[in-house]
């Protein structure tokens, strides 16, 4: 009997668009980043799928080196670079070998000059478009827009890095944690570096207030990766009343008035006491518009918000409340900020009656009012 093909749909998977893309991100050197993805891979081979290194940077650990050794290896591409010979990882003999699965180290390194592309996470890319599975590591301080803040706490200038867009593309992301005591421990007994270069390491970038910081950098952005992976989950969740947000999400609404600074400022520190993610909503309901000095009052009230590291969302309603209450069912917001200037008089009526209207419309939120002092 033939099949419909409805039939064969259900028997045959469906094809594979893109690799996927694993990444272990840790905080130093040393906590488990290769080890972790090894085990893994020596996981998946067992069970049968097709598992090759395209590059693992052992440093000399003896166990990073036994796990490899379990591993078949694609061999690296010899390159010479202003006389001295270079050994890159071979992207287009790992696409003629075909595997399922790439193992491929330290994501943020840049290849030598001759190199099919700069960076090695270029060459991730590619292997990905060919359908093959990628497992990668990368430490929290090779993220573009860490180092800055990384050169502030330690001192020491990140030169390789990857761009903040490329998590986007990260399908999953293990954190390789562990404290930073127990990574000083590991220092002192010679498993990261050569004890030669153990005191000087503990004296510099292993020092705890380094790692502290460090490893909650790392902590915060594997949350907010954890957040964004919920949000698909949240927008189809079929019981509406169930809670399945995580960090906090905080909106404050904005105008014109130069004095919302303050407001926007009280709600930036709130934010981040609670390691928030804030909003700062303007609703155009066409009040501002023609007037040039209140448009560049907004202006810089935008530019202060974003300085602080808020995102602005500009929204045009009729009504205030409405807008604020649709914006807060729409992105799972969980604590909204309002200013109240008005104590008196029919000002305070109509400041009341939003709130009221805000409250009947929005979903399960923390209201916060908060008094401005206004010339």
């Amino acid at each position: 009997m033939q099949k419909t093909p409805e039939q064969w749909l259900e028997v045959a998977p469906p094809e594979k668009k893109a690799g996927v893309f694993k990444l272990f991100l840790g905080y130093a050197p040393g906590v488990g980043k290769t080890y972790s993805m090894l085990s893994e891979a020596i996981r998946r081979q067992s069970r049968g799928e097709d598992v090759v290194i395209g590059v693992v940077e052992s440093h000399g650990r003896q166990a990073t080196k036994e796990l490899a050794g379990r591993l078949e290896t694609v061999p690296r591409k010899e390159l010479n670079y202003k006389g001295t010979t270079f050994y890159e990882m071979d992207v287009d003999a790992i696409l003629a070998r075909r595997p399922q699965v790439a193992i491929i180290d330290e994501l943020a390194h840049t290849n030598i000059d001759g190199s099919k592309h700069h960076k090695r996470y270029e060459d991730v890319l590619e292997l990905l478009e060919n359908k093959i599975d990628i497992l990668s590591t990368m430490n929290i301080q090779h993220l573009e827009s860490v180092t800055p803040l990384v050169h502030k706490i330690t001192g020491i200038i990140v030169r390789e890095t990857v761009p903040d867009w490329l998590l986007q593309r990260v399908d999953e992301i293990v954190l390789s944690d562990v404290t930073p005591e127990a990574l000083q421990t590991r220092m002192r007994r010679g498993d990261i570096y050569p004890m030669e270069r153990v005191d000087r390491a503990l004296g510099s970038f292993f020092r705890p207030s380094n790692l502290i910081a460090l490893r909650e950098i790392a902590l915060r952005h594997v949350a907010q990766v954890v957040d964004r992976s919920l949000e698909p989950y949240i927008k189809t969740e079929i019981d509406p009343g169930r809670e399945l947000q995580v960090r906090e999400r905080i909106a404050v609404g904005t105008s014109s008035n130069p004095a919302a600074q303050y407001l926007i400022a009280r709600a930036s520190r709130m934010a981040q006491a609670v390691n928030g993610e804030l909003f700062v909503v303007y609703v155009d309901i066409g009040s501002d518009n023609d007037d040039p000095e209140r448009q560049r009052s907004l202006q810089a009230n935008f530019q202060f918000a974003e300085n602080l590291g808020a995102k602005v969302v500009r929204l045009k309603d009729k009504e205030v409340a409405h807008a604020m209450a649709e914006f807060v069912r729409e992105k799972h917001i969980t604590q909204v900020i309002f200013g109240h200037s008005a104590t008196s008089g029919w000002r305070r009526y109509l400041f009341l009656s939003a709130v009221h209207r805000f409250l009947r419309d929005a979903p399960a939120v923390d209201v916060h009012i908060v008094k401005q002092q206004v010339d």
